[in-house]
């Protein structure tokens, strides 16, 4: 007789078991592993914006005649760029200081590196120019024979 008791214990022993290894886990602990379905959104960081590299005029009148810039290390030069490219003339060359931070607006003072500009005829001789950089796009102003506009340059892939 009391082996017949204890074979209802061990069934229902058995099922306790499996339907308590079967189950989801509900805890949401540090030492928890997320279930794969988790509503919870991460932001992705932002990064610094790296503005090294080629740039092209956007805001041009013209499709073979335009300014271009390069940005490598600490320098940017700025070209006149006509005949389809064929023809090139420094029109600014100067310093570059890369962003530190995030921000997705970018402003920095270009010192005139004057021992490239002095000789150049087109160049400009001012001794400090305002770049500015917003979504995507490198601006500053630019004068030539009393006009003055403002340059958008945008970084060629």
């Amino acid at each position: 007789m009391k082996k017949l008791a204890i074979i209802p214990l061990c069934v229902t022993l058995l099922i306790t078991l499996f339907t308590g290894c079967s189950s989801t886990p509900t805890s949401s602990g540090k030492g928890d592993n997320a279930p794969a379905s988790s509503t919870e959104s991460k932001t992705p960081k932002k990064q610094i914006t790296d503005l090294t590299g080629e740039w092209k005029q956007s805001n041009s009148k013209s499709d073979d005649a335009y300014q271009a810039a390069t940005i490598s290390g600490d320098a940017i030069v700025i070209y006149w760029v006509s005949d389809n490219g064929d023809t090139k003339s420094v029109y600014w060359a100067g310093s570059f200081v890369a962003p530190r931070t995030a921000n997705e607006a970018y402003i920095w003072a270009s010192k005139n590196d004057h021992s490239k500009t002095d000789s150049a005829m087109l160049a400009s001789t001012d001794d400090s120019k305002t770049m500015t950089y917003k979504n995507g796009v490198l601006s500053y102003t630019a004068s030539a024979m009393g006009t003055t506009t403002t340059v958008k340059l945008q970084k060629q892939k």
